[in-house]
């Protein structure tokens, strides 16, 4: 009977641990519509196969080494046997769910961290440049960071975070706060759309090209976290682990719903007006303030950090603008400064982490991250340059990058 019920929590766990993979895989679709809608209607192509390409990429290249290195202490053999035999590598007790479940629910978190980088590049970096970039930082650059976190192993050697008091449920830090450290880096390197800032230190607007498809993407996100962090519990065949997937589903909810609240209100004090735009990022950055720990707060908890999330994000976007970094997007707003609020507010209902521990924890995170993207970036910008032409960026980088036009029937006539 034993056997029996152990049996079937393996595959109910297996199954639970699929489908929200597939909920995270989905986010993918979502970043797509987002950065799709908030760029410009020339440059619509080049996002969207940004985006489905680094979602190959990432998968492949966290298949060959990527894994190994998060998770394997590097050996590749030990990992294929598991990938090609789904048994388990080297575990002392059986697994609790199939292996190759896992290499899934953490590839998606991957690509996740990898799409962040896409839309604060937008609109003025080469295809090929951001690829070769992708193939660095999901098979490298973020599977070492995620060894430390997730992964347990000792930073360099030097420190190991957990025994500091470092604690990331979901990836506030390890997924979100990484992606945006990559994400500023080539960012800084890049410079601004042309354009987007005044000699006289004005700030335009470059208004996205479709709304509707904006907002969609974040309904689509919305969904995609329950998987993101839901599938973090890690089980769902017991009482105690359903009981918890409860509570995160609940928080995160009700965090991205204080997150939209808080930017819309203070969208309208600052500008008169509720900003679209500022909502969606609202909405988002609640998911990411929450993401660190949606285990433990009460639902009014988790409500009013993504209050906080959403207000920050407001701030952080307008702060950005006023230092001329571009981001078409607000991605190194929402991952990167809520990313670092969503684990400060960890300890505060979590009493297993640490004030200490998150800031040692993201400091090291946005260190590597962001030191290893600077220096990659750098050597793809001498070997083949990373920005497009000035004219190319005037004509849209749909027809220089990809050849074709998304919308060609509204753009030219001829």
């Amino acid at each position: 009977m034993d056997n029996q019920i152990f049996e079937l929590q393996y595959a109910l766990d297996t199954f639970y641990f699929l489908m929200c993979g597939a909920l995270v895989m989905w986010m993918a679709a979502g970043f797509a519509m987002l950065e799709a809608g908030l760029v410009r209607s020339k440059n619509t192509t080049e996002i969207l196969t940004k985006n489905i390409a680094l979602y190959a990429v990432a998968s492949t290249m966290y298949m060959v080494c990527g894994y190994s290195i998060m998770y394997g202490g590097g050996d590749f053999v030990m990992f294929l046997q598991g990938i090609v035999g789904d048994g388990v590598t080297g575990a002392a007790e059986p697994a609790k769910y199939a292996p190759s479940a896992d290499f899934f629910f953490q590839v998606v978190f991957v690509a996740t961290a990898m799409s962040i980088v896409s839309g604060a590049v937008a609109e003025r970096m080469k295809l090929w440049a951001f690829l070769i970039f992708a193939v660095v930082m999901t098979s490298v650059i973020y599977p070492l960071e995620g060894s430390w976190t997730w992964g347990g192993a000792s930073v360099f050697g030097l420190y190991t975070l957990s025994d500091l008091g470092f604690s990331d449920f979901a990836g506030s830090g390890i997924v979100h706060l990484a992606g945006a450290s990559a994400a500023l880096a080539g960012v800084l390197l890049l410079g601004a759309r042309k354009g987007k800032y005044g000699e006289d230190g004005s700030v335009n607007a470059i208004p996205g090209a479709n709304l509707p498809l904006a907002t969609l993407g974040t309904f689509i996100l919305w969904l995609g976290w329950f998987g993101f962090n839901g599938g973090s519990v890690l089980a769902t065949a017991s009482v105690e682990s359903a009981n918890s997937v409860a509570v995160v589903f609940m928080n995160t909810n009700a965090a991205a719903a204080g997150g939209l609240i808080g930017a819309l209100i203070v969208a309208r004090v600052l500008f008169g007006k509720a900003d679209l735009t500022m909502a969606l990022n609202g909405a988002l950055a609640g998911l990411v303030a929450i993401t660190a720990e949606p285990s433990t707060p009460t639902a009014l908890e988790a409500t009013l950090f993504g209050v906080a999330g959403g207000v920050l994000v407001v701030m952080s976007i307008l702060a950005l603008d006023k230092l001329k970094i571009d981001d078409p997007v607000g991605a190194i707003s929402v991952h990167g400064v809520v990313g670092l609020l969503g684990l400060l507010l960890g300890p505060v209902t979590n009493d297993g982490a640490s004030f200490s521990g998150q800031i040692i924890g993201a400091a090291t995170i946005f260190g590597w991250v962001f030191g290893a993207s600077f220096v990659t970036w750098s050597v793809i910008k001498m070997v083949i340059g990373i920005r497009v032409s000035e004219e190319e960026e005037y004509d849209g980088v749909d027809l220089s990058e990809c050849g074709m036009e998304a919308y060609p029937e509204f753009v030219r006539g001829k």
